[in-house]
Formats: structure tokens, sequence, C-alpha cells
């Protein structure tokens, strides 16, 4: 399960509900929350975060706040 799929699951989150309210497919929402290889577009992210009552900032930060600059040497 990635993140995502966490996040709805912990929120009791119906995917069906997710995938009605935002248009995306069934199919893509089960790829989202369950292959940690999907790549969750920004556009998905906005209306993900909009059907579940959510800020979209946060589920950005929920998702990716772990996420670090590389050091740059040449500074």
């Amino acid at each position: 399960m990635t993140k995502l799929g966490e996040i709805l699951a912990k929120r009791s989150v119906n995917k069906s509900m997710v995938a009605r309210r935002t248009g995306l497919s069934k199919a893509r929402i089960n790829e989202l929350t369950l292959n940690p290889s999907a790549k969750l577009r920004a556009d998905e992210l906005y209306l993900i975060a909009k059907a579940i009552d959510m800020e979209p900032c946060d589920l950005l930060n929920l998702l990716y706040g772990h996420l670090t600059l590389q050091h740059d040497a040449s500074h």
C-alpha cells in the first residue's frame, strides 16, 4: 500500500466515492493507493484532497514532506 493508500484507509475513505467525486477511474485510484511506483500528478492530488475534505497543501506535505534538497557542493 502507498502512503496515499494509508492516508485514505486511516480516514476510512471509500475509494469509489473518491473516483466519483474526482472523475478519476477506480483503476487509477487503485493504482495510486496500491502501486508504489505510480506517480501522482498535481491535478490528481488536488482533486483527491478536495474529495476527502483536506487542504491540498496538507495532503502534499503528508505525502512528500519527507523529501529534502540535495547538498550543493558548489556553494
